[in-house]
């Protein structure tokens, strides 16, 4: 394949009517930029409509076979997601069909025209940098879109969110913050701003260490931004925003970085996954399901 290290790439997928929501949304959660689904047997004999007339039953979802396309800032992201999706215990029907060079655009440019403040409180915002914010908002995070990373829109990023602002009556014992897998340091960042300190962003990728930094920078708060080795010692707070199966794999380590009495918050996790997480942590805490958003929840624990 002849391409620059930085065009951009498009991973196909397909899968059954079933799991276009899962993947789809699982796409997004490992930061493709965009996701769209189409007929797999479109100008087939197999095709078929989807329609929402008055009167009749909602459309699907999707159609029986279903293309999934989703598009990342190089092929390295386009393959590594793939190799996440494809390892979850849902994905056994999930069959890669290619992934290939795109044209390049002003992406940047088309998703600004689209993105709006994204409420996570009544008064705790999200705003682009080109938006005012709210007059309601007390609390206003500013970031905004452009080639990777998440943007406050998923449910999983909304909920964890949530639970900051929430407990922001317990920031004066958030001396010490880790978030594993930080992306673009968003839920760092939400903690920053309701009063935590001593904050560890890290993430495996270090381009997510770039982005989350440049973000801390743009909302005037302190964290360290780095590889998940930089994660050491004990901490009050713990949030993790991935997705299920590294979840399980983390529960070992993730365990191990709670001090007494710290909070951990888990996303990236469908609600039908809930009794595999809670097992995977048992050893070591009960987790709860402490929130739920369209298929998604947030399970978290509170260690003794």
């Amino acid at each position: 394949m002849n391409s620059s290290p930085s065009s951009l790439h498009e991973l196909i997928l397909i899968c059954r009517e079933d799991d276009v929501e899962t993947v789809s949304d699982a796409l997004m959660e490992v930061d493709s930029l965009a996701v769209s689904v189409e007929d797999a047997d479109a100008d087939t004999d197999a095709e078929k409509a989807l329609f929402g007339e008055p009167g009749m039953p909602a459309p699907k979802l999707g159609w029986e076979r279903s293309v999934v396309k989703a598009l990342f800032a190089s092929e390295a992201e386009a393959t590594e997601a793939a190799t996440l999706v494809l390892a979850q215990d849902w994905a056994r029907d999930v069959h890669v069909q290619t992934i290939q060079a795109v044209e390049e655009q002003d992406w940047v440019r088309l998703t600004q025209s689209q993105f709006a403040p994204v409420e996570i409180t009544p008064e705790f915002w999200i705003v682009p940098s080109w938006h005012e914010a709210p007059p309601q908002a007390k609390t206003v995070m500013r970031l905004d879109p452009g080639l990777a990373f998440g943007t406050g829109t998923h449910p999983t990023t909304r909920m964890c969110l949530r639970w900051i602002a929430r407990h922001r009556d317990l920031a004066p014992t958030w001396q010490r913050v880790l978030d594993y897998g930080c992306g673009s340091g968003i839920l760092a960042i939400g903690a920053a701003l309701h009063g935590a300190h001593g904050i560890d962003a890290v993430d495996i990728d270090p381009a997510a260490v770039t982005a989350t930094l440049a973000n801390a920078a743009a909302n005037q708060v302190q964290l360290h931004a780095a590889l998940p080795d930089a994660a050491q010692g004990l901490y009050p707070l713990v949030i993790a925003n991935i997705l299920a199966t590294p979840l399980k794999l983390l529960a070992p380590l993730l365990s191990a970085h709670l001090a007494p009495g710290a909070d951990l918050i888990l996303a990236g996790i469908l609600e039908r996954q809930a009794e595999e997480l809670q097992q995977a942590y048992a050893p070591w805490l009960q987790l709860e399901v402490s929130d739920r958003e369209d298929g998604w929840i947030l399970m978290t624990a509170r260690r003794a």
